[in-house]
């Protein structure tokens, strides 16, 4: 049987309309254009290698139901992107993992040295206390408002600028 395949370098468009339509071989190209980056992200929120592949994997679930609502406000990559995140940290809610600290518990920040390497980054940064480390990700490196991630975690804009002023000061003392 010939099969015509889902060339890689289909349009956004085409790609949702095609999907839309149930068509396996344009989802299956979806899945394979975003889902390691998608995967990095749930996995930077997660901390955890499988806690990740099930975010992931419920977040395309959600992503196939709804992309009859896509409306291309956005790209394809940051509306997925913000399902992925969603169902991080759903998952991390879920697993009881997921809670914020009092702002009375910060420490005086520390000095930060400047020769810092990427790896000594991350590996600091997936030290952070679970509430921490998500809205430190959420704001500093996804690039939500304060806001957003208010909504999307169910806390108050305080507790947000709180949890990132805490993570930094918690990396600074880790890093220096």
């Amino acid at each position: 049987m010939f099969r015509l395949a889902t060339p890689p370098s289909i349009s956004e468009q085409e790609l949702v309309q095609r999907c839309r339509a149930n068509d396996r071989l344009a989802q299956r190209t979806l899945y394979e254009r975003y889902s390691r980056a998608m995967f990095s992200t749930a996995y930077r929120i997660t901390n955890d290698f499988d806690n990740a592949n099930d975010a992931l994997q419920d977040a395309f679930v959600e992503v196939f139901r709804s992309l009859d609502q896509f409306a291309f406000r956005s790209t394809l990559g940051a509306w997925i992107k913000t399902i992925v995140v969603r169902q991080a940290v759903r998952k991390q809610q879920l697993e009881g993992r997921f809670s914020t600290l009092d702002e009375q518990m910060h420490d005086q920040p520390a000095p930060f040295r400047d020769t810092l390497t990427g790896a000594e980054l991350d590996a600091a940064i997936r030290t952070l206390p679970d509430g921490a480390r998500t809205i430190f990700l959420l704001i500093e490196v996804e690039g939500y408002a304060h806001k957003e991630v208010a909504q999307m975690l169910g806390v108050s804009e305080g507790t947000s600028k709180s949890q990132v002023s805490y993570a930094k000061k918690l990396l600074r003392q880790r890093l220096s």
